[in-house]
């Protein structure tokens, strides 16, 4: 894992309760360059129990509920954040949280893609836009651009590529919700970056690779350890070259 968390006093992860989130609150707590303060944000804290054992081991793990599509939630968990980071402010956000509604032409729906845009694509935005005072408050603090000052990660998927579903690729993952989620993902990224760069505030898009988790399946090549490993030494070496990207988990450029 890089060093360069050793530098990031505040980090925040949603969808923490488990798969590729849970990896992260624990790929940090257990590598030895842990930042300051680790935000777990669940929707439901209660019933995330690993995520409970790895706060109770870790002190520096703080839990937050969080809905990501519902708007007073979100605002309140800005509060909550605030109140634990004050005047540093937040260094890091990752936007983990996602679903993944299948359904090819026979079979979605207008409410099943509405459902995965919210989740995917709207709550990121929300989520960035409510934590924004937080991301300044940090990227005041410093130069450059990486996790030493302020970014947000949106955890994309190679499946929002509108260029890579062509030609031979073109007969797997017949999933309208979920591609387009992740396109429209891209696409808010891209905004995001072009709004944040004068507060130094570095934005990127990176796609953790295929990972055996509820959302990936049984057959998924990587394990959550080997993505989050390699997300988490991309995520350390962002720097102003890497503002509005759209990272493979290799550290790869992929096109949009």
């Amino acid at each position: 894992m890089s060093h360069a968390f050793k530098n990031c006093s505040n980090l925040m992860v949603t969808g923490a309760s488990r798969g590729l989130g849970l990896q992260i609150v624990e790929s940090l707590v257990t590598g030895g360059f842990s930042p300051g303060k680790i935000i777990a944000t669940a929707r439901n804290p209660d019933g995330a129990k690993e995520l409970q054992r790895l706060a109770e081991e870790h002190q520096n793990i703080h839990i937050i509920k969080l809905d990501v599509i519902c708007q007073e939630s979100i605002e309140r968990a800005a509060s909550e954040v605030e109140q634990l980071v004050q005047e540093e402010g937040l260094n890091c956000l990752i936007n983990n949280a996602g679903i993944n509604v299948v359904a090819n032409l026979e079979t979605v729906t207008a409410d099943k893609m509405l459902e995965n845009f919210h989740t995917n694509s709207v709550a990121p935005l929300m989520i960035t836009k409510a934590m924004l005072p937080l991301l300044k408050r940090a990227a005041a603090k410093g130069t450059g651009m990486g996790i030493h000052r302020a970014a947000v990660i949106n955890m994309t998927s190679l499946l929002g590529s509108v260029e890579l579903y062509w030609g031979d690729r073109a007969n797997s993952f017949k999933w309208y919700p979920y591609r387009t989620s992740k396109s429209a993902l891209n696409m808010v990224t891209r905004c995001l970056a072009v709004d944040l760069e004068a507060d130094g505030i570095l934005c990127m898009a990176l796609h953790p690779g295929w990972v055996r988790t509820d959302m990936g399946g049984p057959e998924a090549p990587l394990s959550p350890e080997e993505s989050i490993s390699s997300v988490l030494s991309v995520i350390g070496g962002l720097a102003e070259k890497d503002h509005g990207s759209f990272l493979h988990y290799t550290g790869e450029q992929l096109p949009w």
